[in-house]
């Protein structure tokens, strides 16, 4: 069968991809190894998304805004602590300012949005419950092969199904991988004492701890932990669990009640050798997949399907070929440029503030207060998630 367009991936990022295409008249398979119910229905799967001015502006641009909107949870600043240190690092919106520093939403929740739209573009087709075997380039398409013996051509293929990518391996691209050696606990938490929107970064001593707001008096807690302790948490009942965490946060969010499924997850962060090959492309954590500890990974996923987007529209406009090598180059110049910096960036703060050893606690100690007292890195920081603000937010 043949499409003008295959997405291997009916995440987040493929979703986009297809969302941002559905006004060109593209005949557009989906190719994906769950089934459409479980791609309907996403589950809760822990995971709070930090969203960017820019990356909700795009979601809105394709229609989600009813869908998002009662589930988006301000976050007004961030803190950063370290150990037992009375230092702590704020990152906030500008002096004056009444904007938010950005915005939460659930996975799920962003998936069931992106989902309930794709679903009623005429020219998208979903091919659930497949799994590739082989795929392969020629001069004027690329062919993948199902396991089921299926056959499937388009001008133009975008993987963007994990960061474990089995459609990269398949056409040959390898990824730099930096396994942290720990796993991440994530689930949602009620509590006694106000979050006021304020998340925190706590990179105590044998664990990292994140507390996201959200809506009411909840927050997301994720924990960084060795597999070991990862494990015995995850088996707690859940009143053993509720004093567990009380204890590891120092009674700083008074008393705690799990009020979700705890979700676990490998940490793990891929950055792929080559973004392109010929008629093919990497999107999403196919491409990037990021540590969460800057919440940059979910944005770099939709910049990704963006920036592609943006050359296929260029292409079509100029009466070009979708797959031609000129736009793809470009997809991946701008890509890795946008990435590469924060990607490696990110792999050194995750590295140095998980290490206890004496010189690690003493360097992320003076790192913090160093950059305390560094208004232009604060306000650089801040403004990546303030940037392409419009008076429609907040």
């Amino acid at each position: 069968m043949n499409f003008d367009l295959l997405i291997i991936g009916a995440g987040p990022a493929g979703l986009s991809l297809a969302l941002g295409l559905r006004d060109l008249g593209l005949k557009i398979g989906i190719v994906e190894r769950q089934s459409h119910a479980e791609i309907a229905q996403p589950k809760f799967d822990g995971r709070e998304i930090a969203l960017t001015y820019h990356s909700v502006d795009l979601l809105k641009g394709f229609g989600l805004g009813a869908a998002l909107e009662p589930e988006i949870s301000v976050l007004a600043k961030a803190d950063v602590e370290d150990g037992s240190s009375p230092y702590c690092l704020t990152f906030a919106p500008p002096p004056h300012s009444t904007d938010p520093l950005g915005f939460l939403v659930p996975n799920h929740v962003i998936r069931q949005a992106l989902w309930d739209a794709v679903s009623t573009c005429a020219d998208v087709t979903l091919l659930d419950e497949r799994r590739l075997t082989h795929i392969s380039s020629a001069a004027d398409k690329t062919l993948i092969r199902t396991a089921g013996g299926e056959e499937f051509t388009a001008p133009l293929v975008v993987a963007a199904d994990n960061r474990f990518s089995e459609t990269r391996r398949l056409m040959g691209i390898g990824a730099s991988m930096h396994d942290f050696g720990r796993s991440m606990m994530v689930c949602r938490m009620e509590h006694e004492i106000p979050h006021h929107h304020v998340a925190l970064e706590w990179f105590d001593y044998g664990q990292t701890v994140a507390l996201l707001p959200c809506n009411g008096n909840v927050s997301s807690v994720v924990m960084t932990l060795p597999g070991h302790e990862h494990d015995r948490l995850m088996a707690m009942d859940e009143t053993a669990y509720a004093r567990e965490i009380e204890r590891r946060l120092k009674h700083r969010c008074g008393a705690m009640k799990l009020v979700s499924e705890r979700c676990g997850y490998p940490l793990t962060a891929v950055y792929a050798h080559h973004f392109v090959e010929r008629r093919f492309a990497l999107a999403g954590d196919a491409a990037v997949g990021m540590h969460p500890v800057t919440a940059h990974g979910f944005n770099f996923g939709l910049m990704s399907q963006e920036a592609l987007g943006l050359e296929i529209r260029h292409a079509l406009a100029h009466g070009q070929d979708i797959g031609n090598a000129q736009g793809l180059g470009r997809y991946e110049r701008s890509h890795r440029l946008a990435t590469l910096p924060i990607f490696l960036a990110t792999n050194v703060v995750a590295t140095l503030f998980t290490d206890d050893s004496g010189p690690a606690k003493l360097a992320r100690t003076l790192a913090l207060r160093v950059s305390n007292h560094l208004p232009f890195f604060k306000q650089q920081v801040a403004g990546r998630l303030l940037a392409h603000r419009s008076s429609g937010h907040g």
